[in-house]
């Protein structure tokens, strides 16, 4: 392996790893500007407790590596099936939030906007994807 693709081996393994304890420190600071310290503190453990398990995922697991280092046909197909997978999730539970606040007479949001740009980021991309695959 050439020192080059040595080097964004590395930066991949800890690229996302560092993302997450970043969000962790984001929502620290958001917290503690909120009056809520302890609640940040909880949020950076959990997020610093997720980036070490990444870094040891990094060290053993091969579809880790597979998905982030340099993922061949089979590892990019799952890794878009599991985002795919995931913006179903978060837009069925959005939604059936929004259903509830507006059950429970409530304007629903922010359930509503959530949804909204779910709904308008598919047609966006359905349109971009159809001109550029």
């Amino acid at each position: 392996m050439s020192k080059t693709a040595q080097q964004v081996t590395r930066n991949s393994r800890w690229s996302i790893p560092a993302f997450f304890l970043g969000i962790g420190v984001v929502c620290l600071v958001s917290a503690a500007a909120g009056g809520h310290v302890g609640l940040g503190l909880a949020m950076l453990g959990g997020m610093a407790v997720c980036s070490l398990a990444l870094l040891l995922l990094a060290r053993r697991s091969e579809t880790y590596r597979g998905l982030t280092e340099e993922p061949d046909e089979r590892f990019a197909l799952i890794g878009q099936r599991a985002w795919a997978g995931t913006g179903v999730v978060l837009t069925l539970g959005n939604l059936g939030a929004l259903i509830g606040e507006l059950a429970s007479g409530r304007s629903g949001n922010p359930f509503y906007w959530l949804v909204a740009t779910a709904a308008l980021a598919y047609v966006a991309f359905v349109a971009f994807f159809r001109r550029h695959t």
